[in-house]
């Protein structure tokens, strides 16, 4: 069962148990020609060991327990040990009592320039970061993991975040893009400087609600748990006029837009305008798809 109310020490380390990801790893080296393939595959390979291996919390999970997710690595260029690249991270968590699972994380880092060669060991150093490419990694294992806590308990992923938080601080002294303050409204210092914000704690709040006060309980009762998404709607707008596209707001948009659309197609004719409303005027260049609603 998931850790509802969760006070954690978060550390670095390479433990070989307690491991909190199940991640699927693709390298896509389609654009890059005549180069040697087995890198990519080396690549593939040491990420996957690097982020499933490593222990990232003092909490215990189980084999069921480890949150499901995906980093994908599509490398745009290479010279000699030198890759340009883009990372996809995605995440998904279990709905109860159902055999679906909720997109909780889904978003792009068009930033990503590391240094790797085929037979290196991607290595893990407890309050150092090694290199661009696991930095970047551990970054994003924070984030997965600070968002899945999100999602069962209030404001449950703060200690991953600040860990995530922390690499950020140490990378600002480095000169690896995707870090650095207003550098970017949309990168990595961007995305945790929301999610440590005191203007986003409503809207944190709200991935609780949404995920356990709404997702989870609409296998018995459709009725109550899209009530509860609905009611919580409007702290997306109010947030999101604060902080006029803010990144996180971007991502749970981005990430939940399928969904919000089949959730509230069962739902009263004032739940649907409502929706359609709030959500039009968050992300209005999808108000064509939001108007689905109605269908």
């Amino acid at each position: 069962m998931k850790h509802f109310f969760i006070t954690a020490i978060i550390f670095f380390s390479v433990a070989a148990t307690a491991q909190e990801l199940n991640c699927n790893v693709q390298v896509n080296s389609d654009q890059v020609q005549g180069t040697n393939k087995q890198v990519f595959n080396a690549l593939q390979q040491a990420v996957a060991d690097f982020v499933n291996n490593s222990r990232w919390t003092d909490l215990p999970y189980s084999a069921s327990e480890r949150i499901d997710c995906n980093i994908s690595i599509i490398v745009k260029a290479v010279e000699g040990n030198d890759f340009t690249a883009e990372i996809v991270v995605q995440s998904r968590r279990p709905v109860y009592n159902t055999s679906y699972s909720s997109p909780v994380l889904n978003l792009r880092d068009k930033n990503l320039n590391f240094t790797f060669s085929e037979f290196e060991r991607l290595e893990n150093v407890s309050g150092t970061l090694t290199s661009n490419l696991t930095a970047v990694l551990s970054y994003y294992a924070y984030i997965i993991i600070g968002y899945d806590m999100d999602s069962f308990s209030p404001a449950g992923g703060t200690p991953c975040f600040q860990q995530a938080e922390n690499i950020v601080n140490m990378a600002q002294s480095s000169d690896w893009a995707g870090w650095r303050a207003f550098e970017d409204s949309r990168n990595r210092y961007a995305i945790i400087s929301n999610l440590m914000d005191e203007q986003f704690a409503a809207f944190r709040n709200y991935i609780y609600q949404y995920h356990r006060l709404g997702l989870d309980v609409m296998a018995d009762n459709p009725t109550n748990g899209r009530a509860k998404i609905a009611s919580g709607l409007p702290i997306v707008r109010t947030t999101n006029r604060a902080r006029p596209q803010a990144v996180v707001i971007t991502i749970f948009t981005d990430t939940k837009m399928d969904e919000l659309i089949n959730v509230f197609k069962g739902g009263t004719d004032k739940e649907k305008q409502q929706a359609i409303e709030i959500l039009s005027d968050v992300n209005p260049t999808q108000s064509a798809r939001y108007e689905t609603i109605l269908d």
